[in-house]
């Protein structure tokens, strides 16, 4: 196998700069939003539908649903939240949590980003000296993105190449000849990638690298994002053990409602693809079928997850 430790370790290299960036990213969007994220958390979930939004906005703002489901379940703890409020942030917070997977599909693999990254840390690092608090946020916000992005690039390039590693692929193929089988034991994979990254939006970007890369096909990747969904509740549910009975349902609440997704999602998946696939088509300019082993299905296979 050509595949050395070296390149292991500079591929585990890639993945940390991915999720220093994303950590980056994320810290410097909270900071420009600032006490006012917590106001409106708190101010804006008067009933589900504005706790909806409110879960959104919140996750879309700091780039991760595990920071909003914490949030509301400290809220809960603290009686700033009552359950009923806190059901609808989450919900929110669910639909959040694809963004930046949308912003790695879109950016990542159907453009060239890695030179406007290097471009946009030129431009901004300068300012992360700067004595005003907000210009420095702004900047520390632009240069953790330009990071992820680079990572993201490092870590396409880090994967090792099928073609000269076949290996890889065989290992992948014990798994994927049991048919409906095969995707509950990648849900399995996804929601343990999700514990081992403690990041659903890093485990996704992951997922979304080896879906490109053709190691795994874009119904087994679907299925991994299901686990990921399952794996980014733990933390939250873990905060709540030292809660009170309040902000313990809170975060059951989230661990069912994943797992109702999951289960019923599943129950659709084939029938869901296939709509998938139809829409991807319609909207691309190169209409392949994503459930396709074609190389030039995988980029539009991206946007299907």
């Amino acid at each position: 196998m050509n595949y050395t430790l070296f390149d292991f370790l500079q591929l585990i290299g890639a993945l940390g700069i991915f999720i220093f960036g994303m950590k980056i990213f994320s810290e410097g969007l909270q900071k420009v939003a600032g006490s006012r994220l917590k106001s409106v958390l708190s101010g804006m979930t008067r009933n589900r539908v504005t706790g909806v939004v409110t879960g959104f906005a919140t996750t879309t703002i700091t780039q991760s649903s595990t920071t909003t489901t914490v949030m509301a379940v400290s809220f809960v703890n603290a009686g700033l939240l009552t359950f009923v409020e806190s059901t609808g942030v989450i919900m929110g917070a669910n639909i959040g949590t694809t963004v930046t997977a949308w912003i790695v599909a879109l950016f990542g693999f159907k453009m060239k980003i890695t030179p406007i990254a290097m471009a946009v840390i030129g431009l901004f690092f300068a300012f992360l000296f700067s004595k005003n608090s907000r210009l420095r946020n702004i900047a520390e916000t632009m240069v953790g993105f330009g990071i992820l992005f680079i990572g993201l690039e490092f870590i396409k390039n880090g994967v090792p190449d099928i073609r000269s590693n076949p290996e890889i692929l065989e290992f992948l193929d014990m798994f994927t000849g049991f048919g409906y089988a095969s995707l509950l034991i990648f849900v399995v994979i996804g929601t343990l990638l999700t514990l081992v990254m403690q990041s659903s939006s890093a485990a996704t970007a992951v997922t979304l690298v080896m879906l490109f890369e053709g190691w795994i096909s874009f119904p087994l990747a679907a299925a991994m994002v299901l686990g990921e969904n399952i794996g980014t509740t733990v933390t939250a549910n873990l905060a709540a053990m030292v809660g009170n009975v309040h902000a313990k349902r809170a975060a059951r609440f989230h661990l069912i409602f994943n797992l109702i997704g999951v289960v019923w999602m599943l129950a659709a998946i084939y029938p869901v693809m296939h709509i998938i696939d139809l829409v991807v088509q319609n909207f691309s300019t190169a209409p392949v079928s994503i459930l396709s082993d074609a190389p030039e299905a995988r980029p539009n296979a991206t946007l299907g997850l």
